[in-house]
């Protein structure tokens, strides 16, 4: 084997170094008072308390006693402070796994201990998308669901989407949740009122000519129900999957597939300007064509009831 076909030792980011517990200690500084886990939990309790904004290198050295300068010689970057924030928030996959039967019941219990997660911390949900979370936590979290669906035959690539999907309904049930806990906060008004208040004002601008179906679904008190419409989600996703393994059948080999994945036009994300210029005049014309078609609308109901006048008087 010669020189340049020996594959140098990869070198991971001290976030991630730090997360497995690989980095390299500071040689300097107060070691006996000042460590990583310290730093982290100071971190993650001025998040809980007063949301990701409120975590600064400074902000988190002064709650520790020590100067920012300090803190630095043991999470170098404020990245890597937020990804091991996460990891610590995020903890280990629920233990009540363990008494989970079928993929289907363990996806659901991964399921209910995320959105548990999110609404213990929602400022997980600030936390930017940069890539796959490479740290012990999150791949537990990975491996349980892969482990949930080990028997089912899927494919690995297919196991991978159903987890995506679900822990994808999990964080989209913490975010609305997220918002609507922030507002319960500020507002002093409980669920119950919160749904009441929020059909009032539906109420009082959806019109059955503009928004037929809508119109309709408030009469129907869906803002005031308790009907949980993410759970209804999760299951007719697991629905799907079932029902996509029943047609696969007992061969259960990969399917070929041609799909891409969702993306701008390479124009759009070049910020063109002519490309974008058109997007604008689509827009446009889109907007005044629904002011046409409202005015269409309120022009057919009057002309309905002029005609109803003019019957009952005849």
């Amino acid at each position: 084997m010669t020189e340049s076909e020996i594959a140098e030792p990869l070198e991971l980011p001290r976030g991630i170094a730090l997360a497995w517990g690989i980095a390299a200690a500071p040689q300097r500084g107060p070691k006996r008072e000042m460590s990583v886990e310290r730093i982290v939990d100071a971190a993650v309790e001025l998040a809980d308390a007063d949301g990701l904004a409120a975590v600064s290198m400074a902000a988190v050295a002064s709650k520790l006693g020590f100067t920012p300068m300090s803190l630095y010689r043991y999470v170098s970057a404020k990245d890597d402070l937020l990804l091991l924030m996460q990891e610590e928030a995020l903890g280990l996959p629920p233990e009540s796994l363990d008494e989970a039967n079928g993929w289907r019941a363990r996806l659901a219990e991964i399921y209910r201990g995320a959105v548990e997660v999110y609404q213990r911390h929602p400022w997980l949900l600030a936390l930017p998308i940069s890539g796959s979370p490479i740290t012990p936590n999150s791949s537990a979290w990975i491996d349980a669901t892969l482990q949930a669906l080990a028997e089912t035959g899927l494919t690995y690539d297919e196991r991978i989407a159903a987890s995506l999907t679900v822990m994808g309904q999990a964080r989209w049930c913490g975010t609305v949740q997220a918002g609507y806990g922030e507002r319960a906060r500020t507002s002093g008004l409980d669920d119950a009122q919160m749904a009441a208040q929020e059909s009032a004002l539906f109420d009082a601008v959806i019109g059955a000519d503009e928004f037929p179906e809508l119109r309709r679904a408030i009469d129907a008190g869906v803002f005031t129900s308790t009907f949980d419409p993410f759970r209804f989600g999760l299951e007719r996703v697991l629905d799907g999957v079932d029902a996509y393994m029943a047609t696969r059948g007992s061969d259960m080999a990969p399917e070929v597939s041609g799909h891409e994945w969702i993306a701008l036009e390479e124009a759009e994300l070049a910020g063109d300007k002519r490309y974008l210029d058109a997007l604008k005049a689509v827009r446009a014309a889109e907007k005044a064509l629904r002011a046409a078609r409202k005015v269409e609308r309120q022009t057919l109901r009057e002309a309905n009831e002029r005609i109803a006048k003019a019957r009952a008087k005849g």
